[in-house]
């Protein structure tokens, strides 16, 4: 099949181990032509808007669906991608419909944020993509629904010491701002567990001056906050004190396009997994400006690892995301949803 093939392509950009087409790089750039590529063999009218999306488009557009080609370093083979080469594939088997290739995902959904701010919106968008998590592999199940978006906010926050040397400064009245940091990162920690299914990540540290024998002066630590609904999202970024830099709202996924593919995994035998996504996407962001969206999930194995080489998806499971996909495309686009 196809997609495979196209998959394969895709995953071989940049060279090296895993994905590594980090958003703004020659690796999403030539992503974006190949995507463009199969766009015109499906008989799409191609078109980039200003901040460099990637739109195909039948003559009848109404219900859209893609994703995204950007990765992280050294990612995973199925996450954005797979949303693309399947998007193009149902809009070609459909011939009705549009597909939209979003730039930079990864570093906060900078190409759908554009897109929503400053163009015609679409009657309904869908989005496949892989889980990033285990449950429908716990729950034996190929496919799922994904019935809410959670809520992100990212900012950092700064420590401030004194600087000194490491061997002549007694430890009694030291001011070590690292000492500081380290006592948020755990406060970060018992303030997400405090809230239940929110999550809270330090994932960088920065430590000047940063010399093995000096005391710590500065340090700047990463907070990426998480919660299923603003409430709690609210409450969490309250605790931990933290001005946003980056935020995205929680949002839940529209009736009429679930629906649809819920009809689509009925109809076939499939059991319908509901689940949240605690992962932001590109639907969000739509979904955040009034757009009818909905997300179907392609069953993660090893685990639910993601943004990693090891990501796994089985390709019979993709094949059948490709076959919902397009019925519910069919079904929104004909009217018979």
């Amino acid at each position: 099949m196809r997609v495979h093939e196209r998959l394969d392509e895709l995953y071989a950009i940049g060279g090296g181990v895993g994905a590594n087409r980090v958003a703004g790089t020659e690796g999403e750039d030539r992503a974006h032509e190949l995507a463009a590529g199969w766009m015109r063999e499906a008989g799409l009218a191609v078109e980039v808007d200003a901040v460099g999306n990637l739109i195909g488009r039948t003559a009848e557009p109404s219900v859209w669906t893609g994703s995204h080609l950007d990765s992280v370093p050294f990612g995973g083979k199925f996450d954005g991608a797979l949303g693309v080469v399947a998007a193009i594939e149902a809009v070609e088997r459909v011939g009705k419909g549009a597909v939209a290739v979003f730039r930079d995902e990864e570093r906060g959904c900078v190409g759908s944020m554009a897109f929503v701010e400053g163009g015609v919106l679409p009657e309904c968008f869908l989005e496949a993509h892989i889980e990033q998590g285990p449950v429908l592999e716990r729950a034996a199940a190929p496919l799922g629904l994904a019935m809410s978006i959670v809520g992100i906010v990212r900012g950092e926050r700064t420590f401030e010491g004194r600087a000194g040397h490491a061997g002549t400064v007694p430890m009694p009245g030291r001011n070590d701002a690292l000492v500081a940091a380290a006592e948020y990162v755990l406060r970060v920690r018992d303030a997400a567990i405090q809230i239940d299914d929110a999550v809270a990540t330090v994932g960088q540290i920065d430590v000047e001056p940063g010399a093995a024998n000096v005391i710590p002066e500065r340090v700047r630590v990463s907070v990426d906050a998480r919660a299923p609904d603003r409430e709690r999202l609210d409450r969490l970024v309250a605790e931990l004190q933290l001005e946003a830099d980056f935020r995205l709202e929680p949002v839940p996924m529209a009736e009429r396009p679930i629906n649809a593919l819920r009809a689509e995994l009925v109809e076939r035998g499939l059991p319908v997994v509901e689940l949240p996504s605690g992962a932001g996407h590109d639907a969000a962001v739509l979904a955040g400006a009034g757009v009818p969206t909905a997300m179907l999930f392609v069953r993660s194995l090893s685990g639910g690892i993601s943004h990693s080489p090891q990501e796994e998806s089985a390709p019979e499971d993709v094949d059948l995301a490709v076959e919902v996909l397009t019925g519910a495309l069919r079904r929104l686009t004909d009217g018979t949803d």
